[in-house]
């Protein structure tokens, strides 16, 4: 077997998220007393063996980010077939592409990443519904970038029902800040974490406007459309949820949460989801997430490089395949972690 290794930086990047507390504690400052978790993390990847005539096939994985909230080391990847490591051209998230031969594809193979990370609480400047104090250390934000958090995905517009809902639940707000918690406050109080039936999960926020329900995909659809439309710059973020009062474990699945942008303030964590399903940290998920969980990549609607075929991907945490030109669903997934350090603190929640 072909063994890889990468190893990030464990130094935050400089170019990274910044926010204040409170107390006025940089959390890119490792002296500071915010909640903390690092943990390894395993993220296995089985392509069954593939009996049809294979001309070509590539599989992209996502890798983990390093900000101020999230230092990744010790990153490496056990397979016997080559790849190399990527950027989608939108948001920059990075990843693996593994190109496998006729025969390995024929075969069958295996990917199993691990990596080190340790996950600092993020706890902006604004709490609650109070404004937050202007700080100069926040760093500037790309002004396409920007912009692009303005515009609808494929499964997020911005007009008819979405644009009317988010008029009429910020009506007589004078600050962006209002505007963010009544849109997030609506959310919270309409919809419904539930996983029945058909359509949800998909992260279509007209579904979820007309259903009131679904996942955390839904919930942050609706939220990023209403913010979006009410002139608030949105991002959608994914990864992977760490089980809290667990020092190791199997994770089912895919967790996701968003940041909305306030000038002076700079990106703002919200989790609607989370809220909804601990009504006590209603307040606190309005401007925090803590440290139960690591991210992956932002944005929805992500075209991975020039050699994806199919169609720009809804969002990337899960592994995708092609074979010959089209997209495959014949892949097995397992994912765990299991706590290197737990350095948890008693913080005001």
């Amino acid at each position: 077997m072909t063994h890889f290794r990468f190893l990030f930086s464990a130094v935050i990047l400089a170019a990274g998220l910044l926010a204040i507390d409170s107390n006025g504690a940089n959390f890119a400052d490792s002296s500071s007393s915010e909640p903390t978790r690092t943990f390894e993390f395993t993220y296995q990847v089985h392509v069954p063996a593939n009996a049809g005539i294979v001309t070509s096939a590539r599989l992209w994985i996502p890798l983990p980010q390093a900000d101020s909230y999230q230092e990744i080391t010790q990153l490496h990847i056990d397979s016997p077939v080559a790849y190399s490591q990527g950027h989608d051209p939108e948001y920059d998230n990075t990843f693996a592409m593994f190109i496998p031969t006729a025969r390995q594809i024929v075969a069958g193979f295996d990917v199993a990443m691990h990596f080190t990370a340790t996950r600092r609480e993020h706890k902006s400047i604004v709490g609650g519904s109070t404004p937050g104090t202007e700080s100069a250390n926040i760093p500037p934000v790309d002004a396409k970038l920007l912009q692009r958090y303005l515009q609808p995905d494929k499964l997020v517009p911005l007009n008819g029902e979405i644009a009317e809902l988010a008029k009429a639940h910020t009506a007589g707000d004078t600050t962006q800040l209002q505007k963010a918690r009544h849109i997030y406050d609506y959310v919270v109080a309409n919809m419904r974490y539930d996983k029945s039936g058909e359509g949800w999960g998909r992260g279509d926020a007209v579904w979820a406007c007309a259903s009131k329900r679904g996942n955390c995909t839904d919930f942050h659809s609706l939220l990023i459309g209403m913010m979006r439309a009410s002139g608030i710059p949105a991002r959608f973020e994914i990864g992977f949820p760490l089980a809290e009062g667990k020092t190791q474990g199997d994770i089912p699945g895919y967790h996701c949460w968003a940041e909305f942008y306030l000038d002076g303030a700079g990106w703002i964590p919200v989790d609607a989801s989370e809220a909804r399903n601990n009504p006590a940290k209603r307040d606190y998920f309005f401007g925090a997430q803590d440290d139960n969980r690591v991210f992956f990549t932002y944005g929805r609607d992500i075209r991975l490089s020039p050699e994806q075929k199919g169609e720009p991907l809804n969002y990337f945490i899960y592994p995708y395949l092609e074979v010959n030109g089209l997209s495959s669903t014949n892949l097995q997934t397992h994912f765990s972690f299991r706590d290197v350090s737990m350095q948890r603190q008693t913080s005001a929640r």
